[in-house]
């Protein structure tokens, strides 16, 4: 019997079209990548630089914009601006939790035709300009008598974030099942007592995601600050903003750096404990 040649495997071709089409989703993603990270990296790293001024690439590695910026009689007025920043938006966090949650769920058990009507209403402030609204909140609150002061940042704060925490309580209200409310109704509790022991837990992820986002918003904010805060009251955004057209301040770059540190380190937080909150 003649030997049977065995007949090699024909090589699949590679597909041009998915490697062109894989290149392109990964060169696409390495572009939106860098366009996100890469300016809070250069941040970082620019907060190092052992130079005299703001520079890139830095001459050096130091520490010393940190320790000019931890300086009490250096950098008092930072210090103060820092303060006056994380007052009002802690205060705003609360005021906003404490009106927005509430109303959310409430909304919530509207019917459909309500929410949708409702909704894109309490949304505005996230679609208009800032500088907008700025100026519309200053005109409205002086109408009232109501100047530029702390409680006119902390109304247009409250009243332009709102929406951040708004959206995120209505998504969990909305997926949580309603059996579980008529459950502890029916086993006699009071409305109160269900918001609080079963409607509470449901959207706690949501109100301190909300509260991240409000008070990261708050702190950062510069239009609505500009025009309703008052001229002795400078806020952490206007005054590394004065400090840039001043000079290129390398404590600047510092603020930034302690920033970012403490949004991730939040970030990280946040998503550990809504993570097992979920589960």
């Amino acid at each position: 019997m003649a030997d049977t040649a065995l007949i090699p495997a024909e090589r699949a071709r590679p597909d041009l079209g998915a490697i062109l089409y894989w290149g392109f989703v990964w060169g696409a993603g390495i572009l939106v990548l860098i366009y996100l990270i890469g300016p809070i990296l250069l941040a970082l790293l620019m907060s190092f630089n052992s130079g005299t001024t703001l520079a890139f690439p830095p001459k050096g590695l130091s520490l010393r914009w940190y320790a000019a910026l931890l300086d009490p009689v250096q950098s008092e007025p930072i210090h103060t601006a820092a303060k006056n920043s994380f007052e009002i938006a802690l205060c705003v966090v609360v005021m906003v939790t404490l009106i927005t949650a509430p109303a959310a769920w409430a909304l919530a058990r509207a019917p459909r035709k309500m929410v949708n009507a409702v909704e894109p209403i309490l949304l505005a402030p996230l679609v208009l300009p800032s500088l907008v609204y700025a100026l519309a909140a200053l005109l409205a609150l002086s109408l009232l008598g109501l100047g530029p002061s702390f409680i006119a940042v902390l109304i247009g704060h409250s009243a332009v974030f709102a929406p951040l925490m708004f959206r995120t309580v209505l998504g969990l209200a909305q997926r949580m099942n309603p059996a579980l409310e008529e459950a502890s109704a029916t086993l006699g509790a009071s409305r109160a007592r269900t918001f609080l022991r079963v409607s509470l837990p449901g959207i706690a992820p949501g109100i301190l995601a909300g509260a991240f986002f409000v008070f990261m918003q708050s702190l950062d904010n510069v239009s609505v600050t500009l025009f309703l805060g008052e001229p002795g009251r400078t806020m952490l955004p206007l005054r590394l903003f004065a400090m840039l057209e001043e000079s290129l301040d390398g404590r600047v770059a510092a603020v930034s750096g302690l920033l970012i540190l403490a949004a991730a380190l939040l970030m990280f937080t946040l998503r550990r404990f809504t993570g097992r909150a979920a589960r």
